[in-house]
C-alpha cells in the first residue's frame, strides 16, 4: 500500500518512528510533513494528505499533530476523504470497518509511540465491512455532495 503521512512540529518524532514502523510492515510511505521542530499551520498538513488520498495517489492517510483532532478537521474539508482521529487501537479498527475511514489521526501528545504503533497496525490491517455500514457511509457521501 501507498501511504500518505504527514505532521505538524508537535509530532516530528512520532512521525519518524510510525514511517520507520509501516516501511517494516512493508508498505510505501509518501511523507508530506514536516520534519522541523519551528511552529507551523496544521491545517497545510492535514490538507496536503487529504488531497492525495482523494486524488487516489495514496490509499490511505496518517495524520499526527498534537491532538489528532485540529489536522483531521483540516483533512475532512477536502472531498471524498473520512478522517478519524484515533487515541486507541479498537477506534482504529472500527473506524475502517464500519466507516470505510481513508485517513486516521492521532495526537503526538495524546499517545506515545506504542500505543500509535498499535493503532496504526489496528487500522491498516482492518477492512471495510460493507453491508449495513455501506448505507451509512454512502449518507455521509450524500451529506458531502449538498455542500
Amino acid at each position: 500500500m501507498r501511504i500518505a503521512i504527514a505532521n505538524d512540529h508537535a509530532a516530528v518524532e512520532l512521525k519518524k518512528e510510525i514511517v520507520d514502523y509501516v516501511r517494516g510492515l512493508g508498505h510505501e510511505v509518501i511523507n508530506y510533513g514536516t520534519d522541523s521542530h519551528e511552529s507551523c499551520h496544521y491545517p497545510e498538513y492535514g490538507e496536503k494528505v487529504a488531497r492525495a488520498v482523494a486524488a487516489k495517489d495514496a490509499d490511505c492517510g496518517i495524520l499526527i499533530c498534537g491532538t489528532g483532532v485540529g489536522i483531521s478537521i483540516a483533512a475532512n474539508k477536502v472531498k471524498g476523504v473520512r478522517a478519524a482521529v484515533c487515541s486507541e487501537p479498537v477506534t482504529a479498527r472500527l473506524a475502517k470497518e464500519h466507516n470505510n475511514a481513508n485517513i486516521i489521526a492521532f495526537g503526538a501528545r495524546i499517545v506515545g509511540p506504542e500505543t500509535a504503533r498499535e493503532i496504526v497496525k489496528a487500522y491498516l490491517t482492518a477492512e471495510f465491512l460493507g453491508g449495513r455500514h455501506e448505507r451509512r457511509v454512502d449518507m455521509i457521501a450524500e451529506i458531502e455532495a449538498c455542500n
